[in-house]
């Protein structure tokens, strides 16, 4: 008989680990992770690991026949700023490796007879403003205003809802009898902070990097201008949408992909908070060209009303929790000790 387990992907990100961690604490699911590298000793006993490329074809097939998978969380992903160097890798990575999960997903949810619930986390990358100018005019923006995407990963992550949503609604409609559908659910993030794991490629990365290298002791260049402004999530918060939406009842959706957000700031606030928990902090702003250009595509602020409204995202973590109760006593404990 086979096992039945979650499917986590790319579950050595920073995405991964935290959501491994509050899984596994919970007692309630067989964990089955995946990623390039060897799961941190610290998780070792948490999940039964398999390191693995994504791109696997022959892998994934041995994994959904040896495991009943009810549930995947897909975080896999080459992120934004590493995709504009290596953009063909980038989207076998992000293209085809989704792409491969998708079909197999699909394949056991016939063979279950029930849907086979995938969890996909996109990105604000999938938005593209074509200047500063309409950036500030839009204020807040919805799921399906300004999907124009300047990078190899928006494109990437855009055209992947787009495939979850092929698979969800339209996979096989020719066919004389007509499949289980996958039940495919998408979370569009902001930038993302976390105090227990380093950044790993992404353009919002200048936040948490500016927290780290002063809780170091290290001088740090901020690679966007002091105006620049982002909205960003502290981690916890990612974890819960992830799983509060993977929870939600079918009815309640009214879409299949949802922004969600905590709060938004600039790059000049974000040093001011940081440096209001590390006087002797060093930092400057040195704005890299590249980077730079891929944030003032991406909107101020999201709209994450149809969160809300249907299955009732709420964030924990406000501006003022996020960094007072949990990234600036974390970061110092973390480097403390």
């Amino acid at each position: 008989m086979r096992k039945k387990v979650v499917l986590i992907t790319g579950a050595v990100g920073e995405i991964g680990q935290a959501l491994v961690k509050k899984l596994a604490s919970t007692g309630d699911h067989r964990l089955l992770t995946l990623d390039l590298r060897p799961m941190p000793s610290e998780f070792a006993d948490l999940s039964i690991h398999v390191e693995g490329d994504i791109l696997d074809a022959n892998m994934l097939t041995r994994l959904i026949t040896e495991y009943d998978v009810d549930l995947i969380f897909h975080l896999a992903a080459l992120l934004s700023t590493r995709g504009e160097f290596a953009p063909e890798l980038a989207h076998q990575i992000n293209v085809g490796g989704t792409m491969k999960l998708l079909q197999l997903a699909a394949e056991q949810s016939q063979r279950r007879g029930h849907p086979v619930r995938f969890i996909f986390p996109s990105s604000i990358a999938a938005y593209g403003f074509p200047d500063l100018e309409s950036k500030a005019a839009a204020g807040k923006v919805s799921e399906w205003e300004w999907n124009h995407p300047t990078t190899m990963y928006g494109c990437n992550k855009l055209y992947c809802e787009m495939l979850g949503n092929y698979y969800h609604r339209n996979y096989q409609q020719l066919a004389s009898n007509r499949p289980v559908l996958l039940d495919f659910r998408s979370v569009r993030f902001p930038g993302l902070i976390s105090a227990f794991t380093m950044p790993s490629g992404g353009t919002t990365d200048y936040g948490p990097e500016m927290l780290h290298a002063a809780a170091k002791g290290e001088p740090y260049a901020c690679f966007v201008r002091e105006d620049s402004q982002l909205p960003f999530m502290a981690m916890p918060d990612a974890i819960t949408a992830l799983l509060d939406l993977s929870t939600a009842p079918t009815e309640s959706l009214s879409s299949r992909v949802y922004n969600v957000v905590s709060f938004s700031l600039t790059a000049a606030e974000f040093r001011d908070r940081v440096l209001a928990a590390f006087p002797d902090a060093q930092i400057t702003f040195d704005p890299d060209l590249r980077r730079q250009g891929i944030v003032d595509s991406w909107p101020e602020d999201i709209d994450d009303s149809a969160a809300r409204r249907d299955w009732g995202w709420s964030p924990a973590y406000d501006i003022d929790r996020a960094f007072n109760d949990f990234l600036i006593p974390n970061i110092r404990d973390r480097y403390r000790k």
